[in-house]
């Protein structure tokens, strides 16, 4: 069976949680950017060039890359090319700090990727998925709306972004009491999410685990290393290699499958890929940030 004839087990209610699960994760980031956060990139600007490249041109020149070394069915590409585009994931400042990482430098990363998300990943989205003749031509069969998919995507990001710095501008006390449950429940229910998903289509999974493991292990292994080795040829310090590793390799996959719902109709391949990231960016990032823990005094 063609992995994009696959439609996977998803209603109308679904999609509308995953949304409303992508605005409540984008208001828990939006609690914790704060000014300081953009001014602290401008202080570190060589930081901050790495740490902006590694994630939006190294990541998906690398997936780029492994694409036409493996060639995929385009709709596997162009599910490797969204999460490429995705802003990093919420869960990276706790691994840098995990890691014994710059969680400054963390959370500024991650603050303005969130920030400009809804600019930043369909456009390169689009740019580098039309790159390749195969997802090229793959778009087009799809009938993709480039200017409906920016509007729905700032829609989806900027106004839970705008909510959540409004509400800790206004209420600040009583955002440093929620913000951490805001964040853990978007978590939990970003999980029970994903494992609900693979679970639903589990037949699907199976039939198409030995493509997905092989392509998005790969594709993480090159985000983690390249964001380290590169930190590294700029003579960053160690603390700040680890960050920009973790923040390349650790990506918003709930934002790539509420896209994929929005705009591709659950399209087999893009959905599968974005659900197994999900999962094993997590396995990816827990095993480093350990192993960097345990090492480093």
């Amino acid at each position: 069976m063609d992995i994009n004839a696959v439609k996977l087990n998803f209603n109308r209610d679904t999609v509308l949680l995953i949304n409303v699960l992508v605005a409540i994760i984008m208001f828990g980031v939006a609690l914790e950017i704060k000014k300081e956060d953009f001014v602290r990139l401008f202080k570190n600007p060589k930081a901050a060039f790495v740490g902006l490249f590694s994630q939006y041109i190294l990541l998906p020149l690398f997936t780029i890359l492994i694409i036409i070394t493996l060639d995929p069915h385009p709709g596997l590409a162009l599910g490797m090319i969204l999460v490429a585009a995705c802003p990093g994931g919420s869960m990276s400042n706790f691994f840098a700090n995990l890691a014994k990482g710059n969680l400054a430098l963390s959370v500024s990363l991650t603050a303005f990727s969130s920030g400009l998300s809804f600019i930043l990943t369909p456009f390169s989205f689009l740019f580098w998925g039309s790159l390749l003749p195969n997802s090229r031509n793959y778009l087009k069969q799809i009938s993709v709306n480039p200017l409906e998919m920016f509007v729905s995507i700032t829609i989806l990001l900027f106004i839970p972004l705008v909510l959540g710095i409004g509400f800790q501008t206004l209420w600040p006390n009583f955002t440093l009491k929620i913000k951490r449950f805001i964040q853990r429940l978007s978590i939990v229910l970003l999980a029970f999410f994903i494992v609900g998903a693979l679970f639903g289509n589990w037949r699907f999974f199976i039939e198409y685990i030995h493509i997905l493991f092989v392509l998005v292990f790969l594709m993480n292994l090159f985000g983690l290393a390249s964001g380290y080795y590169l930190a590294k040829i700029f003579s960053l310090e160690h603390r700040d290699r680890k960050t920009i590793s973790i923040e390349t390799g650790i990506q918003n996959s709930s934002l790539g499958l509420a896209i994929v719902f929005g705009f591709f109709d659950g399209l087999g391949g893009m959905a599968l890929i974005c659900a197994w990231w999900g999962i094993w960016h997590l396995i990816t990032g827990a095993l480093i940030s350990f192993y960097w823990r345990r090492r480093d005094p």
